[in-house]
């Protein structure tokens, strides 16, 4: 039986990402180079996510088309992306490392929907109950649209920077679900 993890931002050979500041001017990602950054990401990924499990990544993949042969050392082979704002790329360039590309997903049976930018506030009306999302990397600020005062916990950021550079099983997200009590 499969597993479906979920990983998003990975910004493979992304070389800018390495001078990202969170609101408080810390590194979001601090490595002394691209090659330590993306080589962490995939051990991390490969240490957890069997040739059988579904990875999905929640948009932003690699920054350069050329550097698309990363994703073949990723050890699953049922690889999907739901699409980010970096993710700008011809339909062609990303089929042979994915088995399927959406705009998003949805799991009504858990009421989750999985994005890149979070979705609107007026989405969840009825229809979900959680949204794990990336984009926002650390900056809270960036999202503070969607906040009154307070954090929405109906919102999950899963940004590498946030959750330790490793993908994170659905289990995991439904436990964290459970306890916000959404």
């Amino acid at each position: 039986m499969h597993k479906n993890y979920f990983v998003t931002d990975t910004h493979f050979t992304h070389h800018n990402i390495l001078i990202f500041k969170d609101n408080n001017g810390k590194l979001l990602r601090p490595f002394a180079s691209i090659e330590e950054h993306d080589d962490l990401i995939i051990d991390n990924i490969n240490k957890k996510v069997r040739i059988q499990d579904k990875l999905f990544i929640l948009g932003d993949v690699v920054i350069n088309r050329k550097a698309m042969p990363i994703l073949d050392r990723i050890n699953t082979k049922k690889k999907i992306l739901i699409k980010g704002n970096h993710d700008i790329f011809k339909l062609k360039d990303y089929l042979p490392y994915f088995t399927d590309i959406r705009a998003y997903k949805i799991m009504p049976k858990h009421n989750l929907i999985f994005s890149h930018i979070p979705v609107h506030p007026n989405q969840f009306k009825g229809r979900f109950e959680l949204n794990i999302h990336g984009h926002s990397h650390h900056n809270i600020t960036k999202i503070k649209k969607f906040f009154i005062n307070k954090p929405d916990l109906r919102y999950m950021n899963i940004c590498p920077e946030i959750i330790g550079y490793a993908p994170i099983e659905l289990e995991e997200i439904l436990e964290i679900k459970k306890s916000r009590g959404v």
